[in-house]
């Protein structure tokens, strides 16, 4: 039954990020099959454990399950400059706490966070889950339901556990609920936070990637464009409601699953492609880094290596952000990016007044690890009204969740 339940949820799930907390009892073994199921459903998952956790499962099981590495220390030396415990926070869609102690449970509803997994959770943005498992006894004590009760009224999420053989050998309720509940309750969360996002509903079209011009049949003008940021910001507007179109440039990347992915080659192709769609978009992100120029002509036949002087022609290629923001079929936001190698901010500024965009996003190549291909970005948000919100070097997920957020801001801005 499990398998089949689980699979019910694989389009709630895919692509969505999720932390699991790991805490001190028994039931710990279960969360490693909770992590397995959800990556395999095709989410995101990181997982913190408490010092006590790592009593009853390695830290190297989790590790191997959810393909990346596991918090467990407050005052580790971080692998960069965010701050752990806020940055797994803003990652995660949603925390969910299996197994739930009594001890965690009371340190929440008494706001104590003296550990990375209660820290986690009390700095969550998103719904928080906790699935108690304990021994009978511990479960129906008053200050345990009390506590429940408390964070059930705090807006916290309770899967409340079974009746059933309990480590000791007795028979009681205090058994951790079952996988394909906790399952259940993961993806019921997700969804009805997509459902309260101001991007739900909303026709988000976004461009992603390169495009090639082509010299003659096999050489072309291009960047090193991956598409990485174009397709992390599809992923973010997915997870909150919006129904998303990319229309990108040749790409090795796995698409989202939910987005409707329109691959196209050349400037003329994507400029195309984003025009017969501009009707129904709600949103536009222009984030691919199209080729200005292409070749006048383009030879038939490859071009022989003997012809040891060559002359190129170039041409502009369509400005598809400048026509997007131009047509009567605008789309209530229109944002642009600007990669640039000097004058980042004034170029930036220049293009979203010449456009009347509402958002630019400056995005300095020069600066290492923030650019081209790589898997963190650092940019800076310039709105309209000139005021400016710099995202220091992180994740491109990361980055495009706080792109999203400023979009958000202006829609709702716009309904008031």
């Amino acid at each position: 039954m499990g398998e089949e339940l689980t699979g019910e949820f694989d389009r709630a799930l895919q692509g969505r990020r999720i932390v699991i907390a790991v805490t001190g009892g028994i039931a710990a073994y279960k969360a490693c099959e909770l992590v397995s199921r959800l990556r395999g459903a095709g989410a995101e998952v990181r997982v913190v454990m408490t010092e006590n956790a790592r009593r009853f499962v390695g830290e190297a099981t989790f590790r191997a399950l959810s393909g990346h590495p596991v918090c467990c220390d407050m005052f580790e030396e971080p692998a960069s400059d965010e701050i752990a415990h806020i940055s797994l926070a803003e990652f995660a869609e949603v925390v969910a706490v299996v197994p739930a102690t009594a001890n965690i449970l009371g340190k929440v509803a008494g706001g104590i966070c003296d550990d990375f997994a209660s820290t986690v959770v009390c700095a969550a943005r998103g719904p928080v889950i906790m699935t108690p498992a304990m021994n009978w006894a511990m479960w129906q004590n008053p200050i345990v339901q009390s506590n429940c009760q408390k964070l059930h009224e705090l807006g916290y999420r309770i899967v409340a556990p079974e009746v059933g053989r309990l480590a000791s050998g007795e028979e009681g309720p205090g058994r951790l609920a079952g996988l394909e509940m906790i399952v259940a309750e993961i993806a019921q969360a997700l969804d009805e936070s997509a459902r309260d996002s101001s991007l739900a509903g909303k026709q988000v079209l976004i461009t992603a990637g390169p495009t090639h011009e082509y010299l003659d049949p096999v050489r072309f003008i291009s960047n090193p464009s991956t598409g990485k940021m174009g397709l992390a910001l599809a992923r973010t507007a997915l997870a909150r409601g919006a129904q998303v179109t990319v229309v990108s440039g040749p790409t090795e990347l796995e698409p989202p699953a939910q987005a409707e992915m329109v691959g196209v080659e050349s400037a003329a192709d994507m400029h195309q492609g984003v025009m017969s769609r501009l009707s129904e978009a709600d949103i536009f992100i222009g984030a691919a880094a199209v080729a200005n120029f292409a070749p006048r002509r383009r030879a038939d036949q490859k071009i022989a290596s003997s012809e040891q002087d060559l002359t190129v022609e170039l041409a502009p290629t369509p400005h598809i952000l400048a026509d997007v923001a131009a047509s009567s079929q605008r789309p209530q936001i229109v944002v642009g990016f600007a990669a640039e190698t000097g004058n980042v901010l004034e170029s930036a500024r220049s293009k979203l007044s010449e456009m009347s965009l509402d958002l630019m996003v400056a995005n300095d190549l020069t600066i290492a690890g923030a650019g081209f291909g790589a898997e963190t970005n650092e940019v800076t948000i310039v709105r309209a009204d000139g005021t400016m919100r710099q995202v220091a070097k992180s994740a491109k997920d990361q980055v495009a969740r706080v792109i999203i957020d400023e979009i958000e801001q202006l829609l709702v801005a716009d309904e008031e």
